[in-house]
C-alpha cells in the first residue's frame, strides 16, 4: 500500500526561500516539541517541484515512538473538495449539471419542502442543510451506515431556502456523496479511489480504510496518527480514533491520506500533475475554484463579497487570519479540517501548501495560520 518514494526538490528549486523555509519548520518542529500540536506534516510546492515533507511530532497520544516516515492523517474536511472532485467529474461527461435537482437523483430527498436543492447548492454551502444531522451523536455510537446519515437528511427541513443564504454542511455532502453513487453505480468511496487517488498515484489515500488495513503483523492502521479527540468523544469507539470512523468513509470528512498524497492532488489543480495525468480539465478547475456565489443574487452581499465559496472550494476570505493565514492572494483557494489540517493553493503563484497536524483547532485555527504565514513567507517571487 506504499508507493515508490517519489523526487523532491531542493527548496531553491521550487523557488522557496531556503532560510525561510527551515524557518518554518523550526516554527512547527517547536510547536510539537513543547506540545502545542502533538503531530504534524508539512509539505510545500510550486508546479512540478515539491520539498520533502517533514514530520515532527509522535505517532499516538500517550506512546513515545516518533511519527512514522510514512505516517496517515484523518484530514476531515479537506475531504470535501476532494469528493466535490468526483461530482465535477461527472459534470464533466455529461452526467450531472449543476443546476440539476438533487431529488432527480434521490427523488426521497424531496420530503419537507427540499425540492428545490440543486447540486449547486450542496457544492457551495448555499442548500439550508445542517452541518450535522439532530441525532448525530446517536448515529454514530450505533455505529449507523453512511445510508443512515443520507436517510436522515433526506428527512429534516431546510433552515432557509436554498440559495438564500450560506451556512457550513456537511450534510450536503453526505448527499452528494449518495448522488455520486446513484449516478456510477458504485460508492462514492470506490469511485473516488477508481477515479481519483489511482490515476494520480495517490495509493496511500482512502476514503474508509478497507477491512485488510486492520490485519497482519503490520497493518496499515498503525501508520494512521491519532488524533487528540474532543472531550465529548473520550473514550467512545466511535471517536475519530476507533475502528467505526476510520472505516465509514464520510464524504464529509472521512479521508485518511498522507501530506504526499495531498501534494499529488495539489499539482494536478495547479496542472502539472506528477505523473503527467491530468484528472480535471482546466475549465472544470476555473469554475471549481472562482467565486459561485457572486452570482447568487439571493444570497446577502456580505457573504458573497467577503466569505466567498467556489464548488466544494473556499476561497480566500479578506481579513480572515483563520487557517490560511494573512498572506493569500485574492485567487488562493484550499480547506481545512477539523482534526487541524489545511491546504492551500495559490494559483498566481503556482504553489501550494499542505499542513496536517492531530490537534482540533476550530474555530480560528491560531497554529496553522502562524504557519501558514511563514511557509507563504517563503516562496520566491
Amino acid at each position: 500500500m506504499t508507493s515508490d518514494a517519489p523526487s523532491y526538490a531542493a527548496p531553491v528549486v521550487a523557488g522557496i526561500s531556503e532560510a525561510r523555509w527551515s524557518s518554518a519548520c523550526r516554527l512547527l518542529r517547536g510547536f510539537c516539541d513543547d506540545g502545542t500540536i502533538l503531530s504534524a506534516a508539512l509539505v510545500a510546492g510550486r508546479g512540478s517541484a515539491v520539498v520533502q515533507p517533514q514530520l515532527f511530532g509522535k505517532q499516538t497520544l500517550n506512546g513515545e515512538e516518533p511519527l512514522r516516515d510514512d505516517a496517515m492523517f484523518l484530514v476531515a474536511s479537506i475531504t470535501k473538495p476532494i469528493v466535490a472532485s468526483a461530482a465535477m467529474l461527472l459534470v464533466e461527461r455529461g452526467l450531472l449539471t449543476l443546476s440539476d435537482k438533487v431529488t432527480d437523483y434521490i427523488p426521497e430527498f424531496g420530503r419537507n419542502g427540499k425540492n428545490a436543492v440543486r447540486i449547486r447548492h450542496l457544492l457551495t454551502h448555499t442548500s439550508g442543510l445542517p452541518d450535522m444531522l439532530p441525532d448525530n451523536v446517536d448515529l454514530r455510537k450505533n455505529h449507523a451506515p453512511l445510508s443512515a446519515f443520507v436517510e436522515g437528511t433526506c428527512e429534516v427541513e431546510l433552515d432557509f431556502p436554498a440559495g438564500r443564504g450560506v451556512r457550513y454542511q456537511s450534510m450536503g455532502f453526505a448527499i452528494l456523496g449518495e448522488v455520486i453513487q446513484r449516478v456510477t453505480g458504485v460508492s462514492c468511496a470506490d469511485f473516488v479511489r477508481r477515479e481519483i487517488f489511482e490515476p494520480l498515484g495517490m495509493i496511500d489515500s482512502w476514503l474508509g480504510l478497507p477491512d485488510e488495513a486492520f490485519d497482519g503483523d503490520a497493518p496499515v492502521v498503525d501508520r494512521v496518527t491519532e488524533v487528540l479527540v474532543p472531550d465529548e468523544m473520550v473514550g467512545q469507539d466511535w471517536n475519530w480514533n476507533g475502528r467505526y470512523w476510520r472505516q465509514l468513509g464520510a464524504p464529509w470528512g472521512g479521508l485518511i491520506t498522507t501530506a504526499a498524497d495531498l501534494a499529488c492532488f495539489c499539482q494536478m489543480m495547479l496542472g502539472q500533475p506528477p505523473n503527467g495525468v491530468q484528472i480535471l480539465s482546466p475549465a472544470t478547475i476555473r469554475a471549481a475554484t472562482r467565486n459561485q456565489l457572486e452570482m447568487m443574487a439571493d444570497v446577502p452581499e456580505v457573504d458573497r463579497r467577503t466569505r466567498r465559496w467556489g464548488l466544494g472550494w473556499r476561497l480566500n476570505w479578506p481579513a480572515h487570519s483563520a487557517n490560511f493565514g494573512d498572506f493569500m492572494g485574492s485567487r488562493t483557494y484550499g480547506h481545512w479540517g477539523a482534526t487541524g489540517t489545511v491546504l492551500w493553493i495559490d494559483p498566481d503563484q503556482n504553489s501550494f501548501a499542505v499542513l496536517l497536524t492531530t490537534k482540533p483547532q476550530e474555530p480560528h485555527g491560531t497554529w496553522l495560520a502562524r504557519v501558514s504565514n511563514a511557509v507563504t513567507a517563503s516562496f520566491l517571487d
